[in-house]
């Protein structure tokens, strides 16, 4: 955002009015919220929102133990993904192997 603050700042006015009006009428707790958006810094692979939700748990009262296993939920949860995408695009992978299908068409 640092390039879009510095070139569209009004865009970037606009995500910060988003922040205040999702804390304005947030409905859960902010250890929860902190945890929300702490698997998804890591499914984004955000490091600055990585370390800000980090903290902004263990600010809002998260153990390192609780951090852990969401952490480790993410993970699972990301595999399973992972894992049923691949079956389904994969299909029934044994006639795949008899077909002469190619992969970049030319």
């Amino acid at each position: 955002m640092r390039l879009l603050a510095e070139y569209f700042p009004e865009f970037s006015q606009k995500f910060d009015e988003i922040d205040e009006l999702y804390k304005e009428k947030r409905m859960i707790d902010e250890k929860t919220y902190q945890f929300i958006c702490l698997a998804l810094a890591i499914k984004n692979r955000s490091v600055p929102c990585l370390k800000k939700h980090f903290k902004g748990a263990l600010e809002a009262g998260a153990t390192l133990k609780e951090i852990a296993y969401i952490m480790a939920l993410t993970f699972r949860e990301s595999a399973g993904g992972d894992d049923c995408w691949v079956h389904d695009a994969l299909g029934d992978y044994k006639e795949l192997m008899k077909s002469n299908i190619k992969c970049c068409p030319k």
